[in-house]
C-alpha cells in the first residue's frame, strides 16, 4: 500500500479517515518489525511501544515522504501514539485533504485526558534527563 494524497483524494472524503490510518500504522509496524496480523495498539504512546526517538524521526522521515508533506517534530511528542498521529496529520497538515464533519470539530474542540502513565513517563524522562 503507498498511499499518497492524490491516492487520499480520490477516494470518497468518508474513506480517507481510515486509509490515513492503515498508512500510519504500517509505517509503525514496519518501524517494530511486526506483521500486519500483529495487534498494533493505537492508543498506546510510542515509548511505551519500545520506540527510540530515532525510530520515530524515522518513521516520520518515511511519512513526510510518502505523504508529500512537513510533519512537525513536536507533534510527535505532543501526540504521542498512532491515533492521536493521525489526528493531527487530519487537522493540522491535511486539512484540504480531510474536511471536518461537524462531529469532528466538536471532539476536536475537547481537549484529551492526560493519562497518569503519561505523566509518570514525562516524569521519569526529566529526572533521567537532570540526572545526567
Amino acid at each position: 500500500m503507498t498511499e499518497t494524497i492524490e491516492d487520499l483524494l480520490a477516494l470518497p472524503a468518508s474513506e480517507r479517515a481510515d486509509v490515513l490510518e492503515t498508512v500510519v500504522a504500517a509505517e509503525f509496524r514496519q518501524a517494530l518489525l511486526m506483521t500486519d496480523a500483529e495487534n498494533l495498539p493505537l492508543d498506546k504512546a510510542f515509548f511505551e511501544l519500545g520506540l527510540t526517538s530515532l525510530r520515530i524521526t524515522d518513521i516520520k522521515r518515511r511519512l513526510e515522504a510518502r505523504l508529500g508533506c512537513d510533519i512537525s517534530a513536536n507533534a510527535l511528542f505532543n501526540r504521542p501514539t498512532v491515533r492521536e498521529l493521525v489526528q493531527y496529520l487530519m487537522e493540522d497538515v491535511l486539512p484540504d485533504v480531510f474536511p471536518q464533519a461537524p462531529e469532528v470539530l466538536v471532539a476536536a474542540s475537547v481537549a484529551p485526558a492526560v493519562r497518569e502513565s503519561d505523566k509518570a513517563l514525562v516524569d521519569d524522562m526529566l529526572k533521567d534527563l537532570y540526572r545526567a
